[in-house]
């Protein structure tokens, strides 16, 4: 009813209803439009309370409504289906209207008899003082069905989904509702674009379109048969070449065939093409051409879409494939799949083969030659899990030559560990490919070697890397292959800038993003979005961003959807980093939802919406993201991650005390770190693994691991690194007691943070700074000392240096609250209240009333995050009997059904 809502005809309608003037409203629309829910809609209007309200359905055989003067709405509906006596009725009453008279006629006019007449022949004499307009149904547009899709399947329709949706409906909001009923019967936790396939022609679709060809003559069934069989709209010459007709004839059927509306003119003008409104009532009239004839039909497409130019294969292969013709379907097969590998459309490659290989007769020959292709374009683009099944029987087809073998065995490991995460599998993969491949396909073994110098994944060393690469670059170097030599540039150049090599900066450069081969691009794409992937954990944020957008722009350009879908999961790290989290939640919880089988693809976004859970106070959803609903395990984690998700939840077992999980994971963490020994990698787990192993007892190991941190990062640019080692040495002297210390690296942190634009570690320390502050200064408040001395000079001691540290911790609440970190709020707000000068006010308990008190609110806010009593009072310093009495009050004053409500109920 929006567009009702939006029609200048609404006002005149309900002022006739009022009793001023006289309207009509002529609604057209194709069939399941929603002529009848616009008629309803009206019956509901206000203004129609007082009228008289009739709804009258044409050809039903009902009594006809009263005509007396007065407020009046005459609803009729199907008016294309009217008999003689019902419009002579209504031209009368529509030529001699009454003042009050609001009537609204609905027809499709694809089915009006008469010249589109709504009421045939001749037309109506509408008087001057009859307002008369006319309102056109429009089909949803892909906006408006996503909408719809989400109104019905809410998160399990994945954008592929909805797109198909549309693509099969036409728009049809009837279809797209029916389409929508089947789906949310019988499909899974997510929908995807083969489930919509996979759910059919609607009942009421199929019967529509099958009655209206079954209305034609026999002789003219034909061209509607040929346009089903092509399944797409054709043009006038080409659908008669295809239905084997000769102009005359054709140009009759063709006629008949759009008279029944059986057929639509979809595109007018010069070159006008006629097809089926909505192209999934192709495939309900398909499966009613009798066998025979629907293969003549399919040979003669063949024949006449292979004259275009360029030639469409992959339809060309649909055809022939259709009408029989196996050898001519796998060459069409194989142009089709080349020319789409070619022009970057990876994932229209990956379809075509996928169906074809999944088909058991095709010869060894062809599986030779079209399963590399497969493999190829999955790498590149998204593959999905039939893509792994083919290609996984595939490489055990004793017929394969041992070099195909060895090729497919390179992109299936290649997608067992980018893709599918599954990193030993991937690896043995690879590793076997390097064997087979040898020396008799060296640009193929060069690329598996690539793959296994890449330095992310945990297994492997840092100098294991290096010589994999290096031995890459040599095949590499020995033969001609422009792509092999951009594979190992784009690794080289991304290791580089893990390792904080000088020349990172000219090898990213000299990247061949202007190659005159695809496989060029596609490799400097690769390697502009790993380097800055590499750049941003190494805090190079700025550099970073550039690269990730330049990335970005050129996987988009040349179609590698997996490089920029890796790209887009960084992005949200980095807004995570920089403090924008408006959304990212929302965020990443679509990405998890898109990327739900590729589980590498999806880790950083697990990461991000875990932190953010994290600081939002609801422990459990953190737990859930870092660890569960399909987070990948840390073994088959990229290193980087697995050590930022570690830290993640050290710093949940140090919260909740559970000082002996936190060490343990801190220790093996640590270990994995130092094995591969990039020590960049450590900057979002070191300060909480020092944490964890000093608070767990053994200060000693926490000094070893800050050494060993210090050391492993000698003379390599690494800003987020260097900012992680004052916050390490900070937490292991607060740890030790030595709080006037502790102070001064946690600020040396925070300026570093500062200088890096990340606003939640920069708070992070600067309260730590704050609290170490003021624990010396508690500890030292009966004797000053030198420090004492100096004031607010190191923020210890003295009552200006207090004064600063407690107006540095009322910032720190200010900007985890812009953050929206209610929880680090909450605990800087507590320690805040513990050192604020008590505020002069009258005896008596503050008066309140209804409204929460400061603390109230602060409890009510972690309990709807979903914190328990005991957490909440480990947060704000109380027991857990005050907490209970707390939520208690919050639940009394704000009218809340549960702990949950008390967001939305909080005034």
């Amino acid at each position: 009813m929006a567009a009702v809502r939006r029609s200048p005809w609404l006002a005149p309608l309900r002022r006739a209803l009022g009793g001023s003037g006289s309207v009509l409203v002529l609604v057209e629309g194709s069939a399941g439009l929603g002529k009848s829910r616009v008629l309803h809609g009206l019956s509901g209007l206000p203004e129609a309370a007082e009228a008289r309200r009739t709804l009258w359905r044409c050809g039903a055989a009902q009594e006809r409504p009263e005509t007396a003067p007065g407020p009046a709405l005459l609803l009729v509906d199907d008016a294309h289906r009217a008999t003689p006596q019902e419009r002579e009725w209504l031209r009368g009453v529509l030529e001699r209207p009454w003042e009050g008279l609001a009537a609204v006629v609905a027809y499709r006019p694809e089915e009006l008899g008469t010249g589109g007449l709504p009421l045939g022949a001749p037309a109506v004499s509408y008087p001057p003082g009859l307002a008369v307009f006319r309102h056109r149904l429009r089909a949803w547009g892909v906006d408006r069905v996503r909408r719809a899709a989400s109104e019905v399947l809410g998160e399990r329709a994945t954008h592929e989904a909805v797109t198909r949706l549309y693509a099969a409906s036409g728009g049809v909001p009837q279809v797209v509702a029916d389409l929508l009923g089947t789906l949310r019967a019988g499909s899974g936790p997510r929908c995807t674009a083969a489930d919509v396939d996979a759910a059919g022609v609607p009942v009421r679709l199929a019967e529509l379109v099958v009655s209206r060809t079954e209305a034609l003559a026999a002789g003219d069934r034909t061209v509607v048969w040929t346009a089903a069989v092509l399944g797409e709209p054709a043009g006038r010459d080409e659908l008669l070449s295809v239905a084997g007709m000769d102009p005359e004839r054709g140009r009759a059927a063709l006629l008949a065939a759009l008279a029944k509306a059986a057929l639509s003119e979809v595109s007018r003008g010069p070159r006008g093409r006629y097809g089926f409104a909505v192209p999934l009532a192709a495939t309900a009239v398909r499966e009613r051409v009798p066998g025979p004839v629907r293969e003549e039909l399919h040979g003669r497409a063949a024949r006449v879409l292979a004259r275009r130019r360029p030639v469409p294969w992959a339809e060309v292969a649909r055809h022939r494939g259709a009408a029989g013709r196996r050898k001519g379907w796998l060459k069409a097969v194989e142009k089709a799949a080349l020319a789409a590998v070619e022009e970057g459309r990876h994932q229209e490659a990956i379809g075509l083969l996928e169906r074809t290989l999944a088909v058991r007769e095709v010869p060894a020959r062809y599986r030779a030659r079209l399963a590399p292709l497969l493999a190829r374009s999955a790498v590149v683009g998204l593959r999905s899990d039939q893509t792994v099944e083919v290609l996984t029987q595939a490489v055990r087809d004793p017929g394969l030559p041992v070099d195909v073998r060895g090729q497919l065995r390179l992109d299936l490991g290649l997608m067992l560990a980018n893709q599918v995460g599954d990193l030993a599998a991937g690896m043995r993969e690879l590793e076997a490919a390097v064997d087979e491949l040898g020396e008799v396909r060296p640009v193929l073994t060069s690329r598996a070697m690539v793959a296994l110098a890449m330095p992310e994944w945990p297994t492997g060393t840092l100098a294991g890397h290096r010589e994999w690469l290096r031995r890459a670059a040599g095949l590499a170097r020995a033969g001609d292959s422009e792509i092999a030599r951009a594979a190992v540039a784009a690794n080289h150049a991304s290791l580089a800038v893990a390792c904080g090599d000088p020349q990172a900066r000219e090898l990213v450069a000299a990247l061949p993003v202007d190659g005159p081969r695809a496989g060029c691009r596609e490799h400097a794409a690769r390697g502009l979005c790993n380097a800055a992937d590499a750049a941003l954990w190494r805090g190079s944020y700025q550099w970073g961003e550039e690269l990730l957008s330049t990335g970005l722009d050129l996987s988009a350009r040349i179609g590698a959807s997996y490089t920029e879908q890796t790209a887009q999961g960084t992005r949200l790290l980095l807004d995570w980093w920089a403090g924008r989290w408006a959304g990212l939640g929302e965020r990443c919880e679509r990405f998890v939802a898109d990327t739900a089988d590729m589980p590498v693809v999806a880790a950083d976004a697990h990461l991000v919406r875990g932190m953010l859970a994290f600081t939002q106070g609801d422990w459990t959803q953190a737990v859930h993201w870092l660890t569960a609903l399909g987070a990948p395990a840390p073994e088959c984690t990229r290193m980087p991650l697995a050590a930022a998700t570690a830290g993640a939840l050290i710093r949940l077992a140090l919260v909740r005390d559970d000082l002996a999980t936190a060490a343990e994971q801190a220790r093996a963490t640590w270990t994995a770190v130092a094995d591969k020994g990039i020590w960049a990698w450590a900057a979002e787990l070191a300060p909480w693994a020092v944490e964890a192993v000093a608070r767990a007892g053994d200060a000693a190991a926490a000094r070893r691991m800050t050494t060993e941190f210090v050391q492993g990062l000698a003379g390599q640019d690494a800003p987020s690194a260097r900012a992680a080692v004052a916050w390490s040495r900070a937490a292991l002297e607060e740890c030790e007691g030595r709080h006037r210390e502790a102070a001064g690296s946690y600020r040396e942190a925070a300026a570093a943070y500062r200088e890096l634009s990340r606003p939640y570690a920069r708070a992070l320390t600067t309260e730590s700074a704050a609290r170490c502050s003021l624990a010396h200064g508690a500890e030292h408040s009966g004797a000053p000392d030198e420090a004492a001395a100096r004031g607010g000079a190191d923020g210890a001691a003295g009552d200006d240096g207090r004064a600063h540290t407690v107006a540095s911790l009322r910032r720190c609440v200010e900007r985890y609250t812009e953050l929206g970190a209610v929880y680090d709020a909450a605990r800087a707000r507590t320690l805040l209240r513990s050192h604020q000068p008590p505020e002069v006010r009258r005896p008596g308990r503050p008066a309140f009333d209804d409204r929460l008190s400061p603390r109230e609110r602060e409890v009510a806010e972690l309990a709807a995050r979903g914190l328990m009593n005991r957490e909440i009072a480990v947060v704000l310093h109380l027991s857990p009997r005050t907490v209970e009495q707390h939520v208690a009050r919050a639940l009394r004053k704000t009218g809340a059904l549960s702990r949950r409500d008390l967001l939305r109920t909080a005034p």
